[in-house]
């Protein structure tokens, strides 16, 4: 098993929710992050004033899936979310040693 997290804009989550859906995926967490990388934020104007924002709003989505599906999900995720402007985001791979379902004691794939 894979855990994927994919750091995305905030727009594309939809997307990216529904290319996830098509390649046969059924969930996903979703959680609001803030960030930067390369593009160091940017500055805004507000009142007269100018002021830096340092971290940049994101959208992490973590997911959970079969050795087999985690190359249809990256590629999916990847497709969908890219813009090709600086700040697209990051999917990071990472491997699973156990899922368990709390509800049901299930264990590994079945869990998933």
């Amino acid at each position: 098993m894979k855990k994927i997290e994919a750091i995305i804009k905030p727009f594309k989550l939809d997307e990216v929710k529904e290319a996830l859906h098509e390649v046969g995926l059924q969930g996903i967490t979703v959680v609001e992050a803030k960030g930067f990388g390369r593009q160091k934020g940017h500055t805004e104007l507000y009142r007269g004033a100018e002021y830096v924002v340092d971290f940049l709003p994101k959208v992490k989505i973590e997911l959970v899936v079969d050795d087999d599906m985690a190359v249809a999900a990256v590629e999916a995720i990847q497709q969908t979310a890219q813009t090709g402007r600086i700040g697209d985001g990051k999917i990071f791979i990472l491997p699973v040693e156990e899922a368990i379902r709390v509800r049901t004691g299930e264990r590994g794939s079945e869990a998933i």
